[in-house]
């Protein structure tokens, strides 16, 4: 992807879909009358950012959006969403709290959806460093980001725990997970994710990229054609 040549301004962004603040929130009627009285325990998110939001005043703006957006499975729009998207962020940390971030991508739908609370994306023949399914064997805490850069401008954060499981004994499980994969690249196995909360992150920040075409040596290990000597000659 390419950024475009101008920064869209709040009237594009309104144009590419629904507003931001409503496209995933939840189904009316779900803030109770004493939604902004309840015991931080009791909400979504870390001790850490209930206790920075008493320190800067904004328990009452935090408690809105965990109460008209966070979610603790995927709502009919956000499996939509997370159907069409081509790439995704993942975050893990070991055993230890050290963290890792990563790209994990593929075309539309390269992300499975299994049902309301659990979703699934494959994981192929790498670098073998295992650097996330590593993290996720000590520690199974993750967080997913999906963004659509290109029309709604808009992202999904999942956030749960995560598994890893074999390609043959997902398909028993799943029997409808597809058998043709882009470019024949096959999973090695999956990584499946109980999902704990999912909710929006807003388009204001987010730039409006071009998807161009590339061409790219698929199941090489050739340092130069993989550029993988590109930060270290």
């Amino acid at each position: 992807m390419r950024p475009e040549t101008h920064t869209a301004c709040p009237a594009d962004a309104e144009s590419a879909g629904v507003r931001a603040d409503e496209a995933f929130r939840r189904e009316p009627g779900r803030r109770g009358p004493d939604a902004d009285r309840r015991d931080p325990a009791d909400l979504p998110g870390s001790d850490g950012e209930h206790l920075l939001q008493t320190a800067y005043g904004t328990e009452k703006r935090a408690r809105r959006f965990y109460d008209d957006q966070v979610l603790d499975h995927l709502n009919a729009r956000m499996r939509e969403f997370i159907g069409r998207i081509e790439m995704a962020f993942v975050a893990t940390a070991d055993g230890h709290g050290e963290c890792d971030s990563s790209l994990r991508a593929g075309p539309p739908g390269f992300i499975e959806v299994l049902d309301d609370r659990h979703l699934a994306y494959p994981e192929y023949r790498g670098n073998g460093v295992f650097a996330s399914l590593g993290n996720i064997s000590e520690n199974p805490h993750i967080g997913l980001l999906m963004v659509d850069f290109a029309e709604d401008l808009i992202g999904l954060h999942v956030n749960g725990g995560a598994r890893i499981v074999e390609d043959a004994e997902l398909r028993e499980l799943h029997p409808q997970l597809p058998v043709e994969f882009d470019r024949g690249r096959t999973p090695e196995r999956w990584v499946v994710v109980e999902v704990e909360e999912a909710y929006i992150h807003c388009r204001k920040h987010i730039p409006r990229m071009v998807p161009v075409l590339r061409k790219r040596s698929w199941g090489t290990d050739d340092p130069k054609r993989k550029a993988g000597n590109y930060f270290v000659p």
